[in-house]
């Protein structure tokens, strides 16, 4: 009979710790949507492999050629144009609760297409009251429907422009999505909806200022 009692007790200690953990993520996870998310700086920034400040002098999309970019040509005529760069992404919590996530899904769309997506497997956290934290973002696409698509590349130039540090480039707009992963024992449950960022990317966005 004490086996019983003490495994009835277990049980319901476990379901009220759960239910706890799960109300304890929720809330830091609404703390999270209600912070500020900006991208601070980028670097380790490459076009097919190429440095994008070598990119400073091009001022429409016809520039970008074979005889001036062989690599960037070649990866054109395979319709494989890797574009990797780190994006710092800084959070920022005004609230008086602790915001923090176990998992963040993240999209990031130029022209509302999408370029990046991936997900962060750590547990991120800012300190309430104004507290910040800074993500490095490592991230990697295949950039060719952007240079080939009439509708992304004017968008796609400017950022690059921007990237490369040119101080008269074309602001480009980019939209953040991040979704919050909430543990719920051993399954992932997602945050409804997507928390949205428009941001401008400018040369002071390469420079980190």
């Amino acid at each position: 009979m004490k086996k019983v009692l003490f495994g009835i007790l277990a049980l319901m200690v476990a379901v009220v710790f759960t239910q706890c953990s799960v109300g304890r993520q929720i809330k830091e996870a609404k703390a999270l949507a209600d912070c500020k998310f900006q991208i601070t700086s980028a670097d380790s920034i490459y076009l097919a492999g190429i440095d994008v400040r070598e990119f400073r002098t091009i001022t429409n999309p016809s520039e970008l050629d074979l005889a001036r970019f062989p690599r960037l040509g070649v990866a054109l005529l395979r319709r494989d144009v890797p574009l990797n760069l780190r994006l710092n992404l800084s959070i920022m919590n005004p609230t008086n609760r602790v915001a923090a996530v176990n998992q963040l899904e993240y999209k990031i769309l130029l022209a509302d297409t999408e370029l990046f997506k991936g997900l962060l497997d750590r547990r991120i956290e800012v300190s309430p009251d104004s507290g910040r934290t800074t993500i490095p973002i490592s991230l990697s696409t295949n950039a060719y429907q952007l240079i080939s698509n009439q509708q992304t590349r004017d968008e796609f130039l400017a950022m690059v422009q921007a990237l490369s540090g040119r101080a008269d480039a074309k602001p480009a707009i980019l939209t953040i999505q991040v979704k919050p992963t909430l543990a719920v024992g051993d399954k992932q449950v997602d945050y409804p909806g997507y928390i949205t960022i428009k941001q401008e990317i400018t040369s002071k966005t390469f420079l980190g200022y």
